[in-house]
């Protein structure tokens, strides 16, 4: 199955935007990593898509860095949302600033 560029292209902008707007919207830090993630995954798709109407390998290589950000960014992310909730038992942003104090 042959699907066009400009297809996956059009894609990969809704979810890279639905992505963008969880994480200016949204207040719960859980949702905003999701919101990173989908963003991430919208640009890893980009990069095979124009891996592959080039006929080049550096933007499959290129997928393979980002997955592994994305995992330490998960791992660290995660991390810090787990230490925050069992010092103020909540993940809103809002209560972040508690933290200053």
């Amino acid at each position: 199955m042959n699907v066009e560029p400009w297809v996956v292209l059009s894609f990969c902008a809704i979810i890279f935007f639905i992505g963008f707007t969880g994480v200016l919207i949204r207040r719960n830090i859980l949702v905003i990593l999701m919101s990173i993630e989908l963003m991430l995954n919208a640009v890893n798709l980009t990069f095979v898509t124009f891996s592959r109407q080039l006929q080049h390998m550096g933007g499959q290589m290129s997928v393979f860095f980002v997955i592994t950000v994305a995992a330490a960014e998960s791992a660290v992310g995660l991390g810090l949302v787990i230490a925050m909730f069992r010092t103020l038992r909540s993940v809103d942003t809002d209560q972040i600033q508690f933290l200053k104090e």
